[in-house]
């Protein structure tokens, strides 16, 4: 913990103290942060108790909810009334694009209202009578680029090959005129990128979420999941390594990424330099599909189960109702914390490490009062931090009647005894569901192409994953993408199987 919160130090002094970072020269770089770390070091107290918090340990602390983000309840009512002061509606009163051929982009561009979308992400001081290129198009520009062209560089993107006057339906899209060869540079996009807020992003996530929920995609019941995986960084050799109570802390040109252990995979590395994006996504019970509907970015080397709550307040706060979450492993809630600070009840596989608590049978799960008693207990509900457990023996049943307590509280454990109980029937219909969540991570880092971020900074990822996962949700409520089989005679329904 303690090398967590040097290294939270470093990073604060490097951005507050140093604005210029970017712009120096890499010698520059390692001479000022083998400085700034000795004089962190040296005047550190290793006695003190860390008290951070756990947003700032992690280096999350600037996504975390603000005053200025709307929950989905309330975007639904800022839609609705956006128009209601105008004398003349002309975006309604449109009419269609016959450039725009493609069903996907006709389909998303009917849905994007330009008026609302400049009102989410304008900067402070917006005046659009004075702007060439409106935040909308440069909005549009970032869709368009993730849905259709999410292997090539932004640099190619904005060229003639993308935006020449022949491409009339990419320059539709975007809102470029069609009688000049105007173009938008890619240099607009990055600092399109860099110059929005956290809630900026939220804002224009949550406008996408409300038609999301419109659309009939969701079931009225649907099971929340919580996944993980790693965005590799282009950055590969750090500028200050030293050890510190025998573990190493790492300085990158960008600072808040960091090296940490990838999952087991045949073709790749044991570890990985970068961050870790852990993503909040809703499964559809009666189809099987899963949505993703809110991410955080972190640097690689943290823990999962540090991220489990943040995530859950930060959906919170966007007005994502929750009851239960399904997850693997990392993520467990132990000792019912996350229960606690949130109001979420965390299901995930029995730990192998996890051990029984004394007098319990496994297979199926038999909870006994004490080592002489064989009559099984039936659990009565859980309390602050356990399971109660009553007697079940009927009156002149157990010979131990008369000393028996006739109850038990098992505590809360990362095996069979989590908040929710992994031997109740529903607790393990949410952890068979919960592979599903994994699908759209192959689709958000293989077809919209977030595995090559492109971008090198934490804020550049985070607005580069917010734009992907916006992508994805078009195109699943686009649902031009999805293969059509005929149901043949005799065959099941996917919801009936579910159900």
């Amino acid at each position: 913990m303690h090398t967590k919160n040097i290294r939270a130090l470093v990073k604060k002094q490097l951005k507050y103290n140093h604005p210029h970072w970017k712009n120096m020269k890499r010698k520059a770089k390692k001479r000022l942060i083998k400085q700034v770390m000795d004089e962190v070091i040296n005047g550190y107290d290793f006695s003190q108790t860390v008290t951070l918090p756990i947003e700032e340990l992690t280096g999350i602390e600037g996504q975390t909810p603000t005053k200025g983000i709307k929950t989905i309840e309330e975007m639904a009512k800022y839609v609705s009334n956006f128009h209601n002061d105008k004398l003349f509606d002309f975006d309604k009163k449109r009419k269609p694009f016959p450039e725009i051929i493609d069903k996907e982009l006709k389909f998303i561009d009917d849905l994007f209202d330009d008026a609302i979308i400049n009102s989410l992400i304008a900067p402070e001081g917006y005046s659009p009578c004075h702007r060439y290129v409106q935040p909308y198009q440069l909005f549009r520009m970032e869709i368009l680029k993730v849905i259709k062209y999410p292997e090539i560089s932004y640099r190619k993107f904005c060229t003639d090959e993308y935006f020449g006057r022949e491409r009339k339906q990419n320059r539709r899209f975007v809102r470029l005129p069609l009688n000049t060869k105007e173009q938008i540079h890619h240099t607009e996009l990055s600092h399109f990128r860099s110059r929005l807020s956290f809630t900026n992003l939220m804002n224009i996530l949550v406008y996408i979420l409300h038609h999301l929920y419109q659309s009939g995609c969701l079931a009225n019941s649907v099971i929340h999941a919580i996944d993980s995986t790693e965005l590799p960084s282009e950055i590969n050799y750090p500028l200050c390594t030293v050890e510190v109570e025998g573990k190493k802390i790492r300085i990158y040109s960008d600072i808040d990424a960091d090296c940490g252990r990838r999952r087991k995979k045949r073709d790749k590395s044991q570890y990985v330099i970068g961050y870790r994006m852990h993503t909040l996504s809703a499964i559809n019970p009666l189809t099987g599909h899963c949505f993703p509907l809110v991410s955080l970015i972190g640097a690689a080397n943290h823990h999962d189960s540090l991220f489990l709550t943040p995530v859950i307040k930060l959906a919170q706060a966007l007005g994502i109702d929750m009851k239960l979450i399904t997850a693997d492993q990392a993520y467990h809630d132990s000792n019912g914390s996350v229960l606690e600070k949130t109001g979420v009840y965390v299901v995930a596989p029995p730990s192998e490490k996890a051990k029984l608590p004394d007098n319990v049978l496994d297979f199926p799960v038999r909870v006994t009062c004490n080592d002489f008693c064989d009559i099984p207990m039936k659990i009565m509900g859980c309390s602050g931090n356990g399971h109660e457990f009553g007697c079940t023996a009927a009156p002149g049943e157990c010979i131990y009647e008369s000393n028996c307590p006739k109850y038990r509280t098992i505590a809360f454990d990362n095996g069979c005894f989590q908040p929710i109980p992994t031997f109740h029937e529903e607790a393990q219909r949410a952890i068979d569901i919960r592979k599903n969540c994994e699908r759209p991570f192959n689709l958000i880092k293989k077809r919209e192409g977030l595995e090559q971020t492109r971008v090198r900074s934490q804020h550049g990822v985070v607005a580069r994953s917010t734009f992907t996962t916006i992508a994805t949700l078009l195109i699943e409520m686009a649902d031009t993408r999805r293969k059509r089989c005929k149901k043949q005679d005799g065959q099941l329904d996917l919801f009936k199987v579910a159900g």
